[in-house]
């Protein structure tokens, strides 16, 4: 934040209470989305390769201009809002994939691997933060440098796009909700044909009693 020209204490609150509000309404507006269509993995990959373009503001120091506070923390915002909703988004597509698995169980199992994963790469993040790659040095207008977090969490973006690229598995729970709702429909059906007939017959019955 200091880097990138937030460097009161009141901006940095409000700056991480915005990018808290970013996953919010990411999560309220993406997550809806991905609720109603199930399309997990197109969005899971489109929010992906905006989070990998979002975090390039956070350490990118552009030498011409200096300081930009007010894209570090709209790059905040916005990487609230397309990467907040990722781990949540999959945790809804392992419960799906492995249905009729324990739902707490297997969102625990996800959780706690991704808790593990983070913490391993902390300390790794922290030795990278500690190096700056120059960027065109020789060119004044274009001269700046990126911090060497920024590239470590660019880098595993982009590999985990290739990977969750391959992925394709059936959406079991989805599937099982289809076709329940198809049987409720067909007992639906059957049920208004009886009737129908039922109807009928009596209408012939009592027409024939008039007849009489």
């Amino acid at each position: 934040m200091v880097r990138g020209g937030v460097t009161d204490q009141f901006g940095i609150d409000l700056a991480g209470a915005g990018f808290e509000l970013g996953i919010l309404v990411g999560g309220i507006i993406i997550g809806g989305y991905v609720d109603k269509t199930k399309k997990y993995k197109d969005v899971t990959r489109a929010c992906i390769v905006v989070t990998t373009f979002l975090l390039i503001p956070l350490g990118l120091t552009e030498h011409s201009l200096g300081q930009e506070p007010a894209l570090l923390v709209l790059a905040l915002l916005g990487l609230g809002m397309t990467a907040g909703p990722i781990q949540p988004i999959n945790a809804e597509l392992a419960v799906d994939i492995t249905y009729p698995s324990d739902e707490t169980a297997v969102e625990s199992v996800q959780q706690i691997g991704g808790n593990l994963v983070s913490a391993l790469l902390v300390p790794v993040a922290e030795i990278a933060a500690r190096k700056d790659y120059q960027l065109l040095p020789n060119n004044p207008t274009l001269a700046s440098d990126l911090r060497g977090d920024v590239i470590l969490l660019a880098t595993i973006s982009i590999i985990t796009y290739f990977f969750f690229s391959n992925f394709d598995a059936p959406l079991r729970r989805t599937m099982a909700d289809e076709a329940s709702e198809g049987d409720d429909n067909v007992v639906i059906d059957v049920k208004a044909k009886a009737m129908n007939s039922i109807k009928s017959i009596t209408s012939k019955v009592d027409a024939s009693f008039n007849n009489r």
